[in-house]
């Protein structure tokens, strides 16, 4: 147990534990897996900072021992390219969610794929705006029905693979009951001399599971198993394939 929770001990600030989230949110095991992809490359706690912003994911940035930002909702990614711009040694990692980063911070994601900043991004892609009650997001599947959409979601899920490979990069999608996986492509993630953009799937029972019909958390992680199959190194990923694409 003590090898287990190594990273998260060396990476965290022990006394922001246990996390905030809600009890079977799956924003835990995603942090889990980006302090064991910065323990596996031996990442410097002095040359590695952390950017957020708005959203339960956007937590993140409080938790870790080392520099990091909270910013405000959809800038993550501009702050991250400004740090990395004043100081480029450093390791910048933005975490945040799909409302942040694909919605009000989309446009920041787009052009930090275009401008191929040398970044990485990691989504928490649960389908939802959990912490404000649980309404549509931008990765919302079409006919799911939230307090936004009761009758069913009518627009089509945002493609975050289709904006990075207009403007090559790094694209990788998991999900959080592929533990090995996502950590995994985190590692490639954070090794990529470019932008880089993780999506991972993860899941809110709280504000999204229970409207869906899921009794709970473990109901949701049997669905990730059960609609994602690997398909690493293909040219695209579909939209229940989990993979890594680099771009270039």
């Amino acid at each position: 147990m003590v090898g287990k929770i190594k990273a998260v001990k060396h990476y965290l600030r022990r006394e922001t534990l246990p996390t905030p989230w809600c009890p079977g949110c799956g924003n835990g095991t995603v942090l889990k897996c980006v302090c064991d992809a910065f323990d596996y490359l031996n990442l410097k706690k002095e040359n590695t900072v952390v950017v957020s912003g708005i959203g339960c994911s956007g937590r993140s940035a409080g938790l870790f021992d080392l520099d990091s930002a909270h910013t405000a909702h959809g800038r993550a990614i501009p702050f991250a390219e400004g740090i990395k711009m004043a100081n480029s040694d450093l390791n910048v990692v933005v975490l945040s969610g799909d409302g942040d980063l694909l919605g009000i911070g989309g446009n920041h994601m787009m052009h930090a794929s275009r401008r191929n900043t040398n970044i990485t991004a990691i989504c928490f892609s649960n389908e939802i705006y959990g912490m404000t009650g649980g309404q549509a997001s931008p990765s919302t599947s079409l006919g799911t029905k939230t307090i936004t959409t009761p009758e069913g979601c009518l627009d089509r899920p945002i493609d975050a693979q289709a904006i990075v490979r207009a403007h090559g990069g790094f694209f990788a999608r998991s999900t959080v009951y592929h533990f090995k996986h996502l950590k995994a492509s985190i590692i490639d993630a954070l090794k990529f001399d470019g932008f880089s953009f993780v999506e991972a799937k993860t899941q809110c029972i709280t504000n999204n599971g229970r409207r869906l019909g899921f009794k709970n958390s473990a109901e949701m992680l049997n669905h990730f198993k059960e609609v994602y199959k690997i398909n690493d190194r293909p040219a695209s990923l579909r939209r229940d394939e989990i993979g890594v694409i680099n771009c270039d």
